[in-house]
């Protein structure tokens, strides 16, 4: 019995994540394109079909919420096409207009008004195309044409595989996040970084601006008064601030700024914070917050949803997830293989949730025989041995780099992202001294682990000791870096009329009951994690916010509607873990 039409408690309507999708880089200029399209689907080798119904953007045909019929699956070999028809109002068009995708799954050329305006490869990253010259007031079309090798290819792919189960979901294509528009006038804003500087008490922001601007002013509040209205000379400014309260998980205070540039207004926000590593007086070293010894506590979340799959049901349903992280004590959140809408990292911001950012992994068929048992045995391979790792292909490479460059460029001035974990178990793996040097090169403002889990490269290539730990006692080993505990737990609890698939069921260690459960998470705790803080252990992920298809080790089920781990367990374990 396949359960894959489990329905979560949000409420989803006809247009969807209708909400400003960037809340730091916000216009009053907004057109969402969500909502019912044309969609046909055939093979590579036939000819277009006909449109043959309707599909609710942005949601994967694969998923309860598109609207398609149950098990539809696009497979490597087949061609999504969508199409929408839709009207733009009069006042909207500006000096320059622009369409924004923030994630199509994986390969997709977009046309508008009958024109080729561009293509895009990458199903996690966003993108957008300049269409001034082919957009018009009135009656307007969209159309792409997709294709989704999933894992047949080196592209990233995430937890996605054709042959699902176990810690590998099902795979999803095309339009999965929100697509927009935003009309802007001749001298324009286009990007900005903000850099909180506590050591000098200031605030850095570095401003790209499109044309050439007669007047740039930047405004500072604390949401009631303005602290700061300062015009800016060149294209860096450095704001003095005096005085300020700190970001912290206890204390998640937000600023605005506001960025003037001519007639184009942006409204963002910002908190005052720093993510390090320090030296304590024992001589570990630690994970640090604002320089001072800080312990991360956090949960793993892969960011899958039993209707939606990769995509939430709605922006209350991004928030429910932090909340209830939150409100169970944890400080952080290790999100898994995932880029999610920028208003999820919104959530962590105004919440108080440190969040550790993983890389999408690519690569062609991963040899666990290999990558996944040589580490239990004590052996850490090279990462240039491209074939080993299944990164032969140079351009999947190249690829890489390109969209772990973008996912820093896309998250930079998100206040809670506080490290960039790039490797994971040997997925695709190489050369991560290289990558590490060239990440820390455009952000030095977060901490990286190069490489979570298997083939650590030395004590001299990164900042951590990341260890994954689910069948064996946890051992803090003799190592001079900072040393997290980046997976461990996986325990299951198993949930009737909540389970993907009840007669196939994946998990580290199998409980009956919640009081059972309840119990053999404590006693992980109390025996293995709290005792190793002493001899070094600077963080922990626990495994992992939700079910997702078979993997039943959620402290939630996969439809958010049963919380299995009781708040108060998880309250009192995370009080104890601090230095």
């Amino acid at each position: 019995m396949n359960t894959i039409r489990l329905k979560t408690p949000f409420e989803v309507g006809d247009k969807p994540l209708a909400e400003y999708p960037r809340p730091q880089f916000a216009r009053d200029s907004y057109l969402n394109l969500n909502g019912y399209w044309d969609y046909a689907v055939c093979s590579r080798t036939e000819e277009f079909p006909g449109w043959q119904g309707k599909i609710l953007v942005p949601y994967s045909p694969e998923c309860l919420l598109s609207g398609l019929p149950e098990g539809m699956e696009i497979t490597p070999s087949d061609v999504l096409y969508y199409r929408l028809k839709f009207k733009i109002e009069a006042g909207f068009l500006k000096a320059h207009t622009f369409l924004h995708f923030d994630a199509v799954d994986c390969a997709c050329r977009v046309y508008f008004n009958d024109r080729e305006i561009g293509t895009h490869i990458g199903g996690y990253t966003p993108f957008s195309f300049d269409v001034t010259d082919v957009v018009k007031e009135g009656a307007n079309t969209l159309q792409l044409v997709v294709t989704d090798p999933s894992d047949t290819s080196y592209h990233s792919r995430g937890k996605q595989r054709v042959k699902h189960g176990g810690i590998w979901y099902t795979p999803q294509s095309g339009i999965w996040q929100t697509v927009w528009m935003e009309s802007v006038p001749e001298t324009y804003l286009r990007d900005m970084t903000v850099i909180p500087d506590i050591d000098r008490d200031k605030l850095i922001v570095k401003l790209d601006i499109a044309g050439k601007a007669d007047s740039v002013n930047l405004v500072v509040s604390d949401g009631r008064n303005a602290l700061v209205n300062q015009k800016a000379e060149g294209d860096t400014v450095v704001i003095d601030l005096p005085e300020y309260e700190l970001w912290s998980p206890e204390n998640p205070k937000l600023y605005d700024l506001y960025v003037n540039v001519g007639e184009d207004v942006v409204r963002s926000y910002f908190g005052m914070r720093k993510f390090s590593v320090v030296t304590d007086r024992k001589g570990f070293r630690r994970l640090a917050l604002n320089n001072k010894p800080y312990f991360h506590t956090g949960v793993l979340d892969q960011g899958y949803w039993s209707d939606g799959m990769l995509t939430p049901p709605s922006n209350a349903a991004l928030e429910y997830d932090v909340k209830l992280v939150k409100s169970m004590g944890f400080n952080m959140i290790r999100k898994h293989i995932k880029i999610e809408p920028l208003r999820w990292y919104y959530h962590c911001d105004r919440e108080g949730i440190l969040v550790w950012q993983d890389m999408v992994s690519g690569g062609t068929t991963y040899k666990f025989s290999a990558i996944g048992t040589l580490p239990f045995i004590g052996i850490h391979l090279k990462d240039n041995r491209y074939k080993f790792f299944s990164r032969a292909d140079e351009e999947g490479r190249k690829e890489f780099e390109r969209e772990m460059l973008e996912t820093v460029n896309r998250l930079k001035n998100c206040v809670s992202v506080a490290m960039w974990v790039i490797f994971n178990e040997g997925w695709g793996q190489f050369d991560s001294v290289e990558m590490t040097r060239k990440l820390a090169a455009v952000d030095s403002t977060r901490v990286i682990d190069s490489v979570s889990g298997w083939h650590d490269q030395g004590e001299d290539t990164s900042q951590l000791k990341s260890l994954h730990v689910y069948f064996k006692p946890v051992r803090i080993p003799d190592d001079k870096r900072c040393i997290v505990l980046s997976e461990f737990g996986g325990y299951s609890l198993p949930t009737e009329g909540h389970m993907f698939n009840p007669n196939k069921l994946f998990g580290y260690k199998m409980y009956k009951s919640q009081e059972a459960f309840a119990e053999a998470f404590e006693k992980l705790y109390d025996k293995q994690v709290i005792p190793k803080i002493a001899e070094g252990l600077s963080a922990t992920v626990y495994t992992q916010v939700s079910d997702v298809e078979e993997e039943i080790n959620g402290i939630i089920t996969y439809d958010r509607r049963v919380i299995k781990l009781p708040r108060e367990v998880a309250q009192r374990v995370n009080a104890q873990l601090k230095y």
